[in-house]
């Protein structure tokens, strides 16, 4: 599931106790109004233009909903698997353009090319499973500068990739950004997600608000307070992910680069995911997006890492 192996520091183990004992009464107006002022601190955006959710995931779904009428919904394949099936059950009209291996490159001009009617773009940036960077800032500005396009990117793994596009939606009405604290800031339990939108999705969503579990909000409040452990989590993760993807590769195994806190592999190994699975390993069956060979590996602790990595060569030798 990606998220982050790291145990949470005390002090937002205790915010988060604090606010399971208010758990009778709904979350504070002046104290969502404080997260959303960090999370504009940190993102550096007016608070004005963030959007509090639970979870990111829920974010998209609220935007494919209401932004899918008379448009085009455009994603890329593979791509994170929630939003493909949001798209799936709100649009009438989807096209997806297929990433295809080994470079899984995004071609702006093919791209461009399906934006010549109201279009609703969502792109994951990196992109999920391959961990590839899709977008750099001119695309951005291309595709967000063309009259008829929404352009929504998912960022959940920013922290990773450090590229985000949160500083255009001043200037760009028509984008929005997707980021979450399930994962670098380790938050995956309590489901904090946030949009960074610019006006045109805020004409839409001006009365949408969303309550938190006061223990989600105090953690996250806590969270962005000290942020240090965050990057300390993200240095580590990078370090682990690099050593593993320097074994997978010593073991005979295609692994491609990757700006967030997972690998796409290309295995020999016959049904990889299954056999992993038989020696106590899970690892992401992306078989319905990639063919076969395919799978995503969470970059967990050193020592769970070190269990992969013996458990995957056991599955080497039993197939040789």
């Amino acid at each position: 599931m990606n998220e982050v192996p790291y145990s949470l520091p005390q002090n937002i183990i205790e915010a988060a106790q604090r606010g399971l004992g208010k758990l009778n009464r709904y979350a504070d107006p002046g104290e969502l109004k404080r997260l959303r002022g960090l999370l504009a601190e940190y993102s550096g955006v007016p608070d004005r233009h963030i959007l509090l959710s639970q979870g990111s995931d829920l974010l998209l779904r609220e935007l494919i909903c209401p932004f899918s009428k008379g448009r085009n919904v455009v994603t890329v394949s593979p791509s994170f698997f929630p939003t493909v099936e949001a798209v799936k059950q709100f649009a009438t009209e989807r096209l997806s353009i297929r990433l295809s291996p080994p470079m899984f490159d995004l071609s702006l001009e093919l791209l461009m090319d399906m934006l010549e009617v109201p279009t609703l773009l969502i792109l994951d940036n990196p992109n999920n499973p391959t961990g590839k960077m899709l977008l750099e800032r001119r695309m951005v500005e291309a595709i967000a500068e063309h009259g008829k396009v929404l352009l929504v990117v998912d960022e959940a793994y920013y922290e990773f990739s450090k590229t985000t596009f949160a500083d255009m939606v001043a200037d760009y009405p028509r984008l929005a950004v997707i980021r979450t604290m399930d994962k670098a800031f380790g938050l995956a339990g309590a489901r904090v997600g946030y949009a960074i939108v610019g006006e045109a999705f805020l004409n839409v969503f001006s009365s949408f608000y969303s309550l938190l579990s006061r223990p989600s909000l105090y953690a996250a409040i806590e969270a962005l307070k000290h942020p240090e452990y965050m990057k300390e989590n993200v240095r580590r993760t990078i370090a682990e992910r690099e050593r593993l993807r320097r074994a997978l590769h010593d073991l005979g195994s295609c692994v491609y680069p990757s700006s967030a806190n997972f690998l796409l592999i290309k295995s020999e190994i016959p049904d990889v995911v299954r056999r992993l699975g038989e020696l106590g390993v899970l690892v992401s069956d992306i078989s319905s997006q990639l063919p076969l060979g395919f799978a995503r590996v969470s970059i967990g602790t050193r020592g769970e890492n070190d269990t992969f990595i013996v458990q995957y060569r056991e599955a080497c030798r039993t197939c040789d």
